[in-house]
């Protein structure tokens, strides 16, 4: 359940992805799961298809509110478009969520306290603690959350980890991994990660799959209410290409994304080999940990 006039409607359309509109949707006697979408990428309107595309893959009706800092002015996403489709954080603080989405952010060589929105975000993440059944955290936002809620640091890499990687998983009974192969691939863009050894030093958290190139990806809490996702499953096939001729065309140092172009040759379409368990990750999610959990009486979600 989107807005009508979300840009991203048209895309998914064309994509035979089911979407609703508001008036459509509250004619059914259901009560939707309502998710939202902290999307603090610079990209928004790339972002949120790319992340609503993941979250329409159920036959659950989602209700999805788009959310922004207010301590940050974007500068690549029309203000219009924020200001038609996107709520601030104090508009919903006194709302409740069955699910919560935060997304990564191009400030990773910063220190979390150097970020301008820090303060906000952290009032969300406490916030999420009450108001929200089951979150999951994205790339830099996978790094802010462990940080801030379990005080895991994160460590500048010698070089970015920039391509798509093999994963193996390590707890293939858990429900948010069920279906998925032995071995996967995820795509990687980032400066920063978490050691393993500090994720497994921790009690609260359990560490479900790993790459031994790309290090830590998805982490879950034993209380199995916030997921940590390192990796990009919602990037396009095109997503790591796009930002490679970025970096080139400002002269920037970048290295050519690892197993990414066919045979190492960028003239090459990429091909999307990660699609089907990124899909099925949020599928996952959405079932297990949304629908299967959250109390039908959204007002009785507490951080119990």
């Amino acid at each position: 359940m989107i807005p009508n006039n979300l840009p991203a409607r048209e895309i998914l359309e064309r994509e035979e992805i089911f979407t609703i509109s508001r008036r459509r949707a509250e004619k059914q006697d259901i009560r939707p799961l309502r998710i939202a979408l902290l999307n603090i990428m610079p990209t928004k309107i790339v972002t949120e298809t790319q992340l609503i595309r993941l979250l329409s893959n159920t036959p659950l009706q989602v209700e999805l509110t788009l959310l922004t800092t207010s301590t940050h002015q974007s500068k690549n996403t029309p203000p219009e478009h924020l200001d038609a489709f996107y709520k601030k954080f104090d508009a919903v603080s006194h709302e409740k969520f069955d699910g919560l989405v935060v997304t990564g952010a191009p400030v990773e060589t910063l220190s979390f306290e150097q970020v301008d929105y820090w303060p906000e975000l952290c009032a969300i993440m406490n916030w999420s603690r009450t108001n929200v059944y089951s979150t999951i955290y994205i790339c830099w936002g996978a790094l802010a959350g462990l940080y801030y809620h379990f005080g895991i640091e994160k460590h500048l890499l010698d070089r970015k980890m920039f391509g798509v990687f093999r994963h193996n998983v390590l707890v293939p009974e858990h429900p948010l991994l069920r279906g998925f192969d032995e071995e996967y691939r995820a795509p990687h863009s980032r400066h920063t990660g978490v050691l393993r050894e500090d994720i497994d030093r921790c009690p609260e958290l359990e560490l479900l799959t790993y790459s031994p190139e790309a290090g830590v990806n998805v982490v879950g809490c034993i209380d199995r209410r916030s997921f940590f996702v390192t990796g990009h499953g919602e990037y396009d096939a095109d997503t790591l290409a796009g930002e490679y001729f970025r970096d080139l065309d400002r002269g920037l140092p970048i290295e050519l994304p690892k197993n990414y172009f066919p045979d190492d040759d960028p003239s090459r379409r990429p091909q999307n080999v990660w699609r089907g368990h990124a899909h099925l990750l949020f599928s996952n999610w959405l079932n297990y940990f949304v629908y299967q959990a959250t109390p039908f009486d959204i007002t009785k979600i507490d951080g119990e």
